[in-house]
């Protein structure tokens, strides 16, 4: 399928598949992408590899400006694959803002598209995964839909770490949940940006993470219906600089400092505040206990000291420091 430049965009960097009909798609799947043009040609592979009857184009968001590696592999796999969409460039550089461009321009491109999908560059989605997902919304009548999302190591992982919590899915099983966490593997209906918005993730969660398990608390907290899809899987790829005991020590201290964050967020005045800090220091304790019993339970020292990251994670958020993996040139 030849790829053409939009005649009506007026940003160079906008291309999309020639003879698109936008208003015959139903669904529209969100690619943001940062510097892992490989990693996005196999996620785009499965996407055309989809086994679905339902009308769905793709749209990735290439947030390296720079370099725009992401931009030259979509163009050719848009070109190949016979799949509908396009690829824009998000100069903004960002995790946050490059989603929210994706769901606005998602928003704009496909006004009958009812689900916005979303995958991340680094995984891989499994032929019955959008059918799933749409499925799933439809027959639920469900808000926002998510799914698993499970590793696919590289190379070969520590064994203390191919169980480990940060590379598996919060929930196992299908049904209604209060909220999922993380947009790698998610559907959301239009109605849900209508109530929060086309851009919905927080920017103040751009450089540290969290905007997703912010825009999901606040999806909950709007009383939106969540439900789960254990057979929507998707894998995600793991190099092995994150096969490492030190990265999921550095992931768990994030994940601490994100929850801190959200939480924060929405304990507005000072009372709210007060209850952070005695969470803070209430959960040293508990950490100890947690990681104590789970040593116990499966042996693994590294599981075991997860709670202690979350933990120590917190009280750094508390003393002002924080990760920020989604600035350029930060591990992520």
């Amino acid at each position: 399928m030849e790829v053409s430049r939009s005649e009506t965009s007026t940003e160079p960097a906008l291309f999309q598949t020639a003879g698109l009909v936008a208003d015959a798609v139903r669904a529209v799947v969100v690619v943001p992408t940062f510097r892992r043009p490989a990693m996005l040609a196999e996620t785009l592979a499965s996407l055309a590899a989809q086994r679905t009857a339902v009308p769905f184009a793709v749209v990735v968001v290439e947030n390296d400006a720079s370099g725009l590696e992401g931009l030259a592999v979509a163009k050719t796999r848009l070109a190949e694959s016979g799949l509908q969409g396009l690829a824009f460039v998000e100069t903004a550089q960002g995790n946050v803002h490059a989603i929210n461009a994706g769901f606005a321009r998602a928003m704009a491109t496909f006004p009958r598209a009812d689900h916005i999908l979303m995958i991340d560059d680094d995984e891989v989605a499994s032929p019955g995964w959008l059918d799933a997902m749409v499925t799933a919304a439809e027959r639920e009548d469900a808000d926002v839909v998510g799914g698993p999302v499970v590793p696919r190591f590289r190379d070969e992982a520590p064994r203390v770490l191919a169980r480990h919590p940060v590379f598996w899915p919060s929930h196992d099983r299908s049904g209604p949940v209060p909220m999922i966490y993380g947009t790698g593997n998610c559907l959301m209906r239009r109605r849900v940006f209508a109530r929060l918005g086309h851009r919905p993730l927080d920017p103040r969660f751009n450089f540290l993470g969290g905007g997703d398990m912010d825009f999901f608390t606040r999806c909950r907290r709007a009383g939106l219906r969540s439900f789960w899809v254990q057979e929507a899987l998707i894998t995600e790829t793991v190099p092995a600089d994150r096969a490492r005991i030190s990265w999921v020590l550095r992931r768990g201290m994030r994940i601490g400092s994100i929850n801190r964050a959200v939480e924060l967020k929405h304990a507005p005045g000072l009372a709210g505040r007060l209850r952070i800090i005695a969470k803070d220091i209430a959960i040293v304790p508990l950490a100890v206990l947690r990681a104590i019993g789970t040593l116990v339970r499966t042996g693994n020292p590294v599981v075991a000291a997860h709670p202690l990251a979350v933990s120590a994670g917190r009280i750094a958020a508390w003393a002002g420091v924080e990760q920020q993996p989604y600035r350029a040139g930060n591990a992520s």
